[in-house]
C-alpha cells in the first residue's frame, strides 16, 4: 500500500535528491546572493537559503515516505546502483527500507526545524554563510549514512558530519567550546579508525562492501574469528557515536558547549548514526561476532543507563551547580543505553524497541535542547542553582506555556504511558526478558532488572528538574550561584529586579510544536512506526529472508 502512486525513477529522483540538495545548497549559500533574493540584508538572505533548502528537502522526504510501499517495508526501495570503483567493487548503492525510512525522516524534519529557529534566533558566531553551509552538509551527510547500502560509502558518510560539527561547537558554541570541539573530533576520528579496518576486514575477506549481499550471505562467508574481530573494531567506532559508556565522555562537553541548533542536531540524528550502524551491518553481516559480544554490550548498556541518571541526580540536586543543558547531555547516555540495550538482545522485540527508541529519542530530547537553549537566552544561565532560586525562572509563574512544554517534554523523557518514550524502553526489556537462542537468559534478565531500576531514577531527576525549574524555590544567600541576586522578602512587593522572562514565541511554536504533536502521535498509535520496522528486523535477522 502506498499514499500515493509513484514510479520506480521518481522514488530514486527523491532518494538522491534528498542526499545530493543539502551538499548542493551548502555550495550555494557560501555564493553571493543573486540581487533579488538579497532581502533587507546578505545574511537574512543566506538564513533563508537555509529555511528554504531544508524545506525542499523535507517535503522530498515526505514524498518519498508517501511513496513507499508500506506493505513491503522490508524490501529496499528507491534504489540506486551504479559501479564506482570497480576494481574494490565500490557502488553507489542508495536505498531505504523500513529501518531507515523513519531516521530519513526524522533527520529532515530536526534539520529543517533548527534552519527555522536559526532564521529568528541566529546563534552568536562568525558569518552566517559559514553557519547555514555547515548545517546543509550536516544534513547531506547524516541523510546518506541513512541511505547508503555500500560498507565504504557508509565510512564516508559517517566521517562527513564530523568537521561540521567540530566547527559548530568551536565557532558557535559557548564557554569551553574550543576544548569540547577538539575532545569530539578526537574521540569520534579515534573510533572511526578502528571502524575502518573492521569495514575493510568484512569487505576484503568476503569480496564485496554490498550490505544488500553481506546481510543476506548472513554471515555464512566470513569465519567466526574474522566475524568476531569484525565486531570489536567496528563496534567501538559506532559505540563512540552512540555513545556508549565508557566511551561516552565527550558528548556532555559538546553538548554544553555547543549552540542549541548544534545540540539538537547532535543528540537527535548524530548519535542515531551508530546505533543505526549496529543494526543495519553488525547485526545482519556478523551474527556470530554480535553474539559474542552481546552480553558485553547489554552490561555496557545498562551501567550506562544507571550512569547517565546518577550523574543527571548529581547535577539536579540543589547546591550542585548543575548545568541543565549537561544533565539532559548525560540523560542521553542513559536513554542510548536502551537502544543498546534492545540491540544486544538479538530478538525482533529488542531491536524494534531500539528503533523506537532512537526516533522517540530524537523527537523528545530535541525538544529538550530547544527549550533550554531559550531559557538560556532568555536568563542567560542555564545553572539549575540559579533557576531554581527565589529570584530564578519559575516558569509556571512567569512564562507558563514555555514551563508546560518543558514538562511535557521531561515527563515524555521519563517514559509516561501514552507518550514516544514509553514505548521503546517497554520493548528493549522485554527484548532482555527473553533474548536470542544462545543468550544466558539469567544474565539478561539481571540486565532487564537493572535497566528497570534505571527508569525510576530518569523519573526521579526529571521530575526534579521540572520542580526547580518551573516552579523555583526558596534558596539560602549561602547557596546563590556567583552574580544571582539574593531572595526577595515574601511581603515585598515585585519590582524591576525581578527577571520578567518571555513567553514562547510565534517562531519557537512553530519549531517546537511538530516534535511535541509526534511524540503524543508515536505514543498513542506506536504501529504506525512498528508497522515499518517489524518486517524489516525481522528479515535482517533472519539472514535476508522474509
Amino acid at each position: 500500500m502506498t499514499v500515493i502512486d509513484i514510479s520506480p525513477s521518481v522514488m530514486q529522483f527523491l532518494l538522491a535528491f534528498v542526499v545530493v540538495v543539502p551538499l548542493l545548497g551548502a555550495v550555494a549559500a557560501l555564493l553571493p546572493a543573486p540581487p533579488g533574493l538579497k532581502g533587507k540584508n546578505p545574511d537574512q538572505a543566506v538564513l533563508r537559503h537555509g529555511v528554504t533548502v531544508t524545506g525542499a528537502v523535507l517535503i522530498a522526504a515526505i514524498v518519498l515516505t508517501a511513496g513507499f510501499d508500506h506493505d513491503h517495508p522490508a524490501t529496499m526501495q528507491a534504489t540506486t546502483d551504479i559501479s564506482w570503483i570497480p576494481a574494490l567493487d565500490v557502488r553507489i548503492h542508495l536505498g531505504i527500507d523500513g529501518i531507515s525510512l523513519p531516521l530519513l525522516l526524522l533527520t529532515a524534519l530536526l534539520t529543517f526545524l533548527c534552519a527555522l529557529y536559526s532564521y529568528f534566533k541566529l546563534p552568536a558566531g562568525p558569518s552566517p554563510k559559514a553557519f547555514v553551509a555547515l548545517v546543509l552538509v550536516l544534513e547531506s551527510g547524516t541523510l546518506a549514512t541513512f541511505a547508503v547500502l555500500d560498507l565504504l560509502l557508509f565510512f564516508l558518510a559517517f566521517e562527513m558530519v564530523l568537521i561540521p560539527m567540530y566547527f559548530l561547537i568551536a565557532r558557535w558554541g559557548g564557554d569551553q567550546r574550543r576544548a569540547a570541539a577538539w575532545k569530539f573530533i578526537l574521540y569520534t576520528l579515534l573510533g572511526s579508525v578502528v571502524m575502518l579496518l573492521g569495514l575493510l576486514l568484512i569487505g576484503l575477506t568476503s569480496g564485496t562492501f554490498d550490505m544488500v549481499a553481506l546481510a543476506t550471505d548472513n554471515g555464512r562467508g566470513l569465519t567466526t574469528s574474522v566475524q568476531v574481530t569484525a565486531v570489536l573494531a567496528i563496534g567501538i567506532g559506532l559505540a563512540v557515536k552512540t555513545p556508549m559508556w565508557p566511551l561516552h565522555s565527550w558528548l556532555p562537553d559538546a553538548h554544553t558547549a555547543a549552540p542549541t541548533v548544534g545540540s539538537v542536531l547532535l543528540a537527535g540524528v548524530l548519535l542515531k548514526m551508530g546505533t543505526y550502524g549496529f543494526v543495519r551491518i553488525l547485526l545482519p553481516v556478523a551474527p556470530d561476532g554480535m553474539r559474542t559480544f552481546a552480553p558485553y554490550l547489554a552490561a555496557f548498556a545498562v551501567v550506562g543507563i544507571v550512569y547517565g541518571s546518577l550523574a543527571c541526580l548529581a547535577l539536579a540536586r540543589n547546591g550542585a551547580k548543575g548545568d541543565l543543558k549537561r544533565l539532559i547531555a548525560y540523560s542521553s547516555v542513559g536513554h542510548m543505553g536502551f537502544v543498546l540495550l534492545g540491540i544486544a538482545t538479538m530478538t525482533p522485540t529488542g531491536v524494534n524497541g531500539a528503533l523506537f527508541a532512537n526516533i522517540a529519542h530524537g523527537l523528545i530530547t530535541g525538544l529538550l535542547f530547544f527549550l533550554v537553549g531559550a531559557i538560556k537566552d532568555r536568563y542567560g544561565t542555564a545553572d539549575l542553582d540559579t533557576l531554581a532560586g527565589a529570584t530564578g525562572a519559575a516558569l509556571y509563574g512567569r512564562a507558563p506555556r514555555l514551563g508546560a512544554l518543558l514538562a511535557f517534554a521531561a515527563v515524555a523523557s521519563l517514559g509516561l504511558p501514552g507518550l514516544a518514550g514509553f514505548w521503546g524502553e517497554m520493548l528493549t526489556l522485554f527484548g532482555a526478558y527473553s533474548p536470542a537462542e544462545g543468550l544466558s537468559r539469567p544474565a539478561f534478565r539481571t540486565f532487564m532488572a537493572i535497566g528497570a531500576f534505571g527508569t525510576l531514577l530518569t523519573a526521579a531527576y526529571m521530575l526534579i528538574v521540572v520542580r526547580r525549574v518551573c516552579m523555583g524555590e526558596h534558596t539560602p544567600h549561602s547557596q546563590l550561584s556567583p552574580g544571582a541576586r539574593p531572595e526577595r522578602p515574601a511581603d515585598a512587593s515585585p519590582t524591576a529586579t525581578t527577571p520578567q522572562l518571555t513567553d514562547i514565541q510565534s517562531y519557537e511554536a512553530a519549531a517546537w510544536t511538530p516534535l511535541a504533536a509526534l511524540t503524543v502521535l508515536a505514543g498513542l498509535w506506536p504501529a504506525v512506526l512498528l508497522g515499518l520496522t517489524d518486517p524489516a528486523v525481522q528479515k535482517l535477522l533472519a539472514g535476508g529472508k522474509s
